[in-house]
């Protein structure tokens, strides 16, 4: 009787350590690492933001609240936890290569653990032949890229390719078109080649925005600011590249819609 006794208490202890590992695997946060340019990052992280960089907006800034808790049933397909944190490491005039060479990815790289996922956005600064610190061509845009993916995998990490947000520009009769070149192909071409997830941004903003229109995406998205409102624009500006809150939030929910299509082999 001693025995049995002995015996059930084994299994109820085994039964339980399991169950409870596993439930404390299901609430561990998986992190979202995103990756990228000035149209990524987080202002906030700046010193004095309000006065000084306020009201541009990062689409990474504004990411985390579409992965609340009550909204991960619609990444269920991809993200398995009851908590997800937006980590955000982008970091404005950044390529793929300097974004590398200075050690950021290294840090993350660290960081990664198994379920984790990488977004992975850059292109803008790549394609900028006039400024030679920054500057990536095609093949080796292509090469980097290979390398955050490779990597990101090794640590059991989930890379997800985003080709490059669209600027506000150029247009034609009404349509925005891709601004960025053969670079969001080259990003195509890599998902292809390593079979990754992929979130086409370039084409998914080009349409959203004409969508809106040219006059509603210029003065409501985009940092184009009247003189006098802003402590950090006291003569206003003009940049069809960044975005104000409002553009930024829209770009965070179309990526939250790729996310949304997502699912992992099971």
């Amino acid at each position: 009787m001693k025995k049995i006794v002995v015996v059930l208490f084994v299994l109820m202890t085994v039964t339980c350590g399991v169950n409870g590992k596993r439930k404390s695997d299901a609430k561990k946060p998986v992190k979202v690492y995103l990756i990228g340019d000035s149209t990524v990052a987080d202002y906030t992280l700046d010193d004095n933001y309000q006065t000084t960089k306020y009201p541009i907006t990062g689409w990474g800034q504004v990411l985390q609240p579409f992965l609340s808790k009550d909204s991960l049933s619609k990444v269920a397909g991809l993200i398995k936890a009851d908590s997800v944190k937006v980590d955000d490491r982008a970091k404005g005039g950044r390529s793929t290569r300097t974004f590398f060479q200075e050690g950021r990815w290294r840090t993350i790289y660290d960081e990664l653990q198994p379920g984790d996922l990488v977004l992975i956005q850059f292109g803008h600064n790549d394609a900028a032949e006039s400024k030679p610190e920054r500057y990536v061509n095609i093949e080796g845009y292509k090469e980097f890229l290979r390398l955050y993916v490779f990597q990101a995998r090794q640590k059991g990490g989930i890379p997800v390719l985003l080709t490059p947000v669209n600027c506000n520009y150029p247009w034609e009769d009404g349509v925005l078109k891709n601004v960025h070149g053969e670079y969001p192909q080259a990003m195509k071409d890599i998902a292809a080649e390593m079979n990754v997830f992929l979130i086409d941004l370039t084409q998914i903003s080009c349409d959203f925005f004409t969508l809106k229109g040219k006059d509603f995406v210029t003065e409501k998205y985009f940092m184009n600011l009247p003189a006098g409102v802003y402590t950090a624009y006291p003569d206003g500006q003009k940049d069809n590249t960044h975005f104000q809150p409002e553009g930024a939030k829209a770009v965070a929910q179309l990526i939250f819609n790729g996310l949304k299509s997502i699912k992992l082999k099971q």
